[in-house]
């Protein structure tokens, strides 16, 4: 192995985390190698070590995430892990006298109390660098639709709509993902990502939310230890940001049907965009030109290897964090612990919202930003 590879472990190689590892073998020549993962789940254990021989990458394999750190193997770690492990596993690392650099998964953590202990640990390691995978904006289509708006030219953002109409959650090793508190709640676990999207294309940071949602119809038929799962199946979430900007969530996890699974659309005072995932496909128009001025884009990204699960965008996520990796301190990662705070807290208050059916402000779920 080269002086200058990088030396990935990866936590947690469940699904996610398997993908992480292909991603990551075809950045191989960029000077990565996996060198060693972490999970006490056999099967997952197995699954990895498969991966490591198809790539003719040998590999250690430890039950718990303090061996692999402990272990010296590793500059940079993957946590892949069940939402309810982050906080654990990345106050770990923080606090290990070996710095490791993370790109932790979606969502940050699950509730907004330990994503503040998080961020306030990671300022003490300024040897550390923290990357939350909220990848979606690397998708060539959400990318196009982020540089539009960045551009200006749909002006002034003022309302944000993102559809997303998919199957229903999948299985995951012993059904964690099937209870909010293991979760965080629907709007966290994988709504994070939108209130991302939404955050980023305003402009500004959220004020307050008001949501309505319920368990319509997946899982109802589920029985785990006796209890029946409470992750919400649909949703409508509308969020108000600090500039007068709104966003709007539609989401429905019994929409297979569906041509498109994400339906993202910006509009401003002069102009309106939108993405649409997996058809690839961007339209920008002017209030000016009307209809018979909307284009049409097709977005690619060339420099994708691996269009994976996530349409080329972990590959991109892996791409860009390697670059901040290697700038040694002189580059921030693209995706910060605050945007992880950020995105947990609008979905931790919209998670409440229906709970209480009234709005929730911020201020009710996060304090200052």
């Amino acid at each position: 192995m080269a002086d200058n590879t990088v030396r990935y472990g990866i936590i947690g190689v469940g699904m996610m985390g398997r993908e992480h590892f292909i991603n990551l073998s075809h950045l191989r020549s960029e000077g990565v190698a996996v060198v060693a993962v972490a999970d006490p789940h056999l099967p997952s254990q197995r699954l990895a070590q498969d991966l490591a021989k198809s790539f003719d990458w040998p590999i250690q394999v430890f039950s718990g995430h303090r061996e692999l750190l402990d272990s010296g193997l590793c500059d940079v770690v993957i946590v892949s892990t069940p939402n309810m492990t982050h906080y654990k596993i990345l106050m770990d690392i923080i606090n290990h006298p070996k710095p490791h650099h993370v790109l932790v998964e979606k969502p940050l953590c699950t509730t907004v109390a330990d994503c503040k202990e998080v961020v306030d640990a990671a300022r003490k390691r300024p040897d550390i660098l923290v990357q939350v995978g909220l990848e979606y904006r690397y998708m060539p289509p959400v990318a196009k639709l982020i540089e539009i708006v960045k551009g200006g030219t749909l002006g002034q953002v003022k309302m944000v709509a993102i559809r997303e109409h998919r199957f229903p959650f999948l299985v995951k090793v012993d059904n964690w993902n099937r209870f909010n508190v293991n979760t965080g709640g629907t709007l966290v676990e994988k709504c994070c990502h939108f209130f991302d999207l939404m955050r980023l294309f305003a402009g500004a940071n959220p004020v307050r939310v008001m949501a309505s949602g319920a368990v319509d119809v997946n899982h109802k038929d589920e029985l785990y230890d006796g209890k029946v799962p409470d992750i919400i199946d649909n949703a409508y979430v509308i969020v108000e940001f600090e500039n007068g900007s709104r966003g709007m969530l539609d989401l429905c996890m019994f929409a297979e049907g569906s041509k498109n699974e994400q339906e993202i659309s910006v509009v401003g005072d002069i102009g309106k965009g939108e993405a649409f995932v997996p058809e690839s496909i961007v339209r920008v128009g002017s209030r000016e030109a009307g209809r018979d001025g909307v284009q049409t884009i097709k977005a690619k990204d060339d420099r994708i290897k691996y269009d994976g699960l996530h349409h080329g965008s972990s590959y991109l996520e892996h791409t860009h964090f390697l670059a901040a990796v290697r700038a040694k301190g002189l580059q921030a990662p693209a995706v910060d612990l605050q945007d992880g705070l950020v995105s947990v807290a609008i979905g931790v208050a919209a998670q409440l919202s229906i709970e209480r059916g009234r709005f929730i402000t911020i201020e009710e779920v996060k304090g200052e930003f």
